[in-house]
């Protein structure tokens, strides 16, 4: 647990002992009605500390972290929305992408390609690529250094899309440089 999830818990459990309290000195001759609403909001407790409990599986998706084992393979975990998320350092700058192997290049969303250090509004967007939203342009670009894992590669080619997206997308311009790609479980290997 982190430090703010045991402030949090102790916020609750102080909050609950104050409204209980409250309760019982407030109605000391109304015993069995202060009982009952002791009861009632001990539930509203209890389903706050649920639902603070399930937040993390309710809430926004987070990233599951990738690793490398002795071998030097690469394992990422499947992320609760069923995607594979990797993060490569572009420029010294870490971009997450959702591995997409149904995408041919790789793809950067236009915040991402600012991040590491492309102007979007200096592209020429002339190319285009056929997307589950439809057909959007798209710009070529040329990423200095790309790195996962420990393991650089130069002049890597990549493409900026024109359109809204939420994230960037490694295509398998980019997995292809991997002797081996295997989903197994939940787990995506990558090995070079």
């Amino acid at each position: 647990m982190t430090g703010d999830q045991i402030a949090s818990i102790i916020y609750l459990v102080l909050l609950g002992t104050a409204v209980g309290g409250w309760f019982l000195v407030s109605s000391r001759d109304q015993m069995n009605k202060t009982l009952q609403h002791a009861a009632i909001w001990g539930l509203i407790f209890v389903g706050v500390i649920a639902g603070y409990g399930l937040w993390g599986d309710l809430g926004p998706t987070r990233f599951a972290a990738q690793s490398v084992g002795e071998d030097g393979a690469i394992s990422v975990p499947r992320s609760r929305d069923g995607h594979y998320y990797l993060t490569l350092d572009i420029n010294e700058e870490p971009i997450t992408f959702v591995v997409d192997t149904g995408a041919t290049e790789m793809v950067l969303t236009q915040t991402d390609a600012e991040r590491v250090g492309i102007a979007p509004e200096t592209l020429m967007f002339l190319g285009s690529a056929n997307t589950a939203n439809g057909i959007v342009r798209t710009a070529p670009v040329t990423l200095d250094r790309v790195e996962l894992a420990g393991i650089p590669d130069y002049d890597v080619r990549a493409w900026v899309n024109e359109g809204e997206m939420r994230e960037s997308l490694l295509g398998m311009g980019y997995l292809q440089r991997f002797s081996r790609i295997e989903i197994a479980g939940d787990r995506l290997m990558l090995e070079r």
